[in-house]
């Protein structure tokens, strides 16, 4: 689930993989609650070996005896009753997407065999393809769960030319944060978006553990980039549907650029992405030129390959 290849090994324990996410997942939410935040009382001499909460008072908040919430951070997940998941999520203070991610951990946990993974090749239909590109003015793009780029419109094709400079196709968001030089010019809030990009993998490694494409580009970043290594061990995830991109072009410059999310319900795990300018500013007057400078210049990419090649295998490995 962390990039181990030996997941596909035949006789490999993968339900240990789960054990060990869930005791992970479980024990760096209890560090992050206090007690005062949880309510408990806290007395001058109570001297705390943990800075969080310990197991047997997240039992006690949540209802449940100590040796059956110790049993489940060590992975015993086998009839985990929606209470006792409601229990735990509220004493841990667990957001959407970390319940999310929680009841994905337990389920894999639990289950006897792995179960059948999607295809490693996933297609961007002809009717979305003409829906990116009906789009003239928007940037907007195909992403599939571990941030490839399956198709983009011209505009988006020219508003993330830094990260279609490297040759590996498809291109990949994660691969440019964490191992492209540039990538901290690009986004001028860099920081921020390393951390939505490990939280958004993480998540997706919840839902899909069997990807060996996903775990071989985590184990790519986990042995090339320390940032990531780093981010990865907080085991955060969140859901990324809207929210604000601070980039910095090579033609126009400063961009502030809301975006939206939107899943493709018909085609598991991709996404459309489309970002947008406020009407009348700065930005939107740096995308109008950006639209002009993308018409001018016919070489850029004109669509990104449908099929996946690995890295290992692109005769044109920047690496």
């Amino acid at each position: 689930m962390a990039g181990r290849s030996d997941h596909y090994g035949a006789n490999h324990d993968f339900r240990g993989d789960f054990r060990a996410e869930i005791r992970e997942f479980l024990g760096t939410r209890r560090a992050r609650v206090t007690p005062e935040q949880a309510g408990l009382p806290v007395y001058g001499g109570d001297r705390r070996r943990v800075s969080g909460l310990r197991r047997e008072e997240v039992a006690l908040l949540a209802g449940i005896s100590s040796e059956y919430y110790t049993r489940l951070e060590r992975g015993n997940a086998t009839g985990v009753s929606e209470s006792v998941i409601d229990g735990i999520a509220r004493v841990l203070q667990l957001d959407e997407a970390e319940r999310a991610h929680l009841l994905d951990l337990l389920r894999g946990a639990a289950t006897t065999r792995p179960p059948r993974r999607r295809p490693a090749q996933q297609r961007v239909r002809p009717t979305v393809q003409r829906v990116l590109d009906s789009m003239i003015g928007t940037p907007a793009f195909v992403l599939s769960g571990r941030l490839d780029i399956l198709a983009a419109n011209h505009l988006g094709r020219a508003l993330f030319s830094p990260v279609y400079a490297d040759p590996v196709r498809p291109p990949n968001n994660a691969r440019f944060v964490f191992l492209d030089l540039g990538a901290t010019e690009f986004f001028r809030d860099w920081d921020k978006v390393a951390n939505d990009t490990v939280a958004m993998l993480r998540a997706e490694a919840g839902r899909d553990p069997y990807d060996r494409r996903l775990s071989d580009l985590i184990g790519e970043m986990s042995t090339r980039s320390e940032e990531f290594r780093r981010r990865w061990a907080a085991h955060n995830v969140r859901i990324h549907t809207t929210g604000m991109k601070l980039l910095h072009h090579p033609v126009v410059g400063d961009l502030d650029l809301p975006f939206e999310t939107f899943p493709l319900g018909a085609d598991a795990g991709q996404s459309l992405l489309t970002y947008t300018a406020e009407a009348g500013s700065p930005s939107q007057e740096s995308l109008n030129l950006l639209a002009s400078w993308a018409a001018a210049n016919d070489d850029i990419e004109p669509s990104a390959p449908t099929h996946d090649s690995d890295p290992a295998e692109s005769a044109q490995t920047p690496d």
